[in-house]
């Protein structure tokens, strides 16, 4: 109840603060980036039910001479790394929330994808609902192995509280300001998640 109620008084306002930016940054990528504006991509959410999640498109379509699309980390362009490093191509995501299929904070809705991969213990990050911002975000966000940033989504689930919430939006706000862990080496954000390594031993 009080987070339901929480996720809908931050986003509400979050949208009328942000409104004029989320004005001008649609503008802008459909200036330098095209159409679609937005990027619109299936995710799991509470239970792994799937949802469309919001973003502000951040790459280009260049593709190779097998029409394969190039790496991520090649089709990002300088104006999405820097929405990315504001976290601006993210302010959509205020609308998953209010819609009731993000909240504030949780566990980052992943891929659809990843769902066979993960171990049992893993999959406990299915049990609440996914956040713009989390545990692992605010511990090295990008910038931590898959195993480490996964462990970190199950400690959030079996710790949650209004408290630990709190603290997570306040570390969220000064990494933001920092721009830290937004890439992972040579990736525009995360390699693929390929499964644990103890998912695979005998």
């Amino acid at each position: 109840m009080w987070k339901r109620g929480m996720d809908m008084i931050i986003s509400m306002a979050a949208l009328l603060l942000f409104s004029p930016v989320i004005a001008v940054v649609a503008v802008l990528v459909r200036l330098k980036l095209g159409s679609p504006v937005v990027f619109r991509q299936q995710r799991p959410g509470l239970h792994g039910k799937p949802f469309y999640l919001y973003k502000f498109r951040t790459m280009n379509e260049a593709r190779d001479s097998q029409g394969e699309l190039f790496p991520d980390d090649v089709r990002l362009t300088p104006f999405g790394r820097l929405l990315r490093k504001y976290s601006l191509d993210e302010l959509l995501q205020f609308v998953n929330v209010m819609k009731g299929e993000l909240s504030i904070v949780g566990p980052r809705p992943l891929l659809m994808h990843y769902l066979p991969l993960y171990t049992e213990e893993q999959s406990r990050r299915h049990l609440v609902k996914p956040g713009i911002t989390g545990w692992a975000q605010v511990n090295g966000r990008n910038d931590i192995e898959w195993d480490d940033r996964l462990k970190l989504d199950v400690w959030y689930v079996e710790h949650r509280s209004l408290r630990l919430d709190l603290r997570i939006m306040w570390l969220t706000f000064r990494q933001v300001i920092k721009s830290e862990g937004i890439s992972h080496e040579h990736h525009a954000t995360m390699p693929f998640f390929e499964g644990s390594a103890s998912r695979y031993e005998a």
